[in-house]
């Protein structure tokens, strides 16, 4: 009989540790990308999915600056090889 009580205890006591396991931790969030502000929130003004900017922790607006693109290349010129 105590053999069997022993036994018992035993098993059980090795059930429960397999539903005692603990998870990992998850992985620390990603860095913010470049250019994130902390405590900022993105600003889309115009609606068109895009972020215009940003709103500081003390509710400024900051427009995201967009260089001014390339000029555009020469115009081909008129005299030279005619194919």
């Amino acid at each position: 009989m105590k053999i069997s009580t022993m036994a018992l205890i035993g098993l059980g006591s090795i059930a429960l540790t397999a539903c005692a396991t603990q998870e990992p931790a998850p992985p620390p969030p990603p860095p913010p990308p470049p250019g994130a502000v902390d405590g900022s929130v993105a600003a889309d003004r115009d609606g068109d999915g895009i972020i215009d900017g940003y709103y500081s922790a003390d509710g400024i607006y900051h427009p995201n600056y967009v260089p001014p693109p390339p000029p555009p290349p020469p115009a081909p010129s008129p005299i030279g090889e005619r194919g």
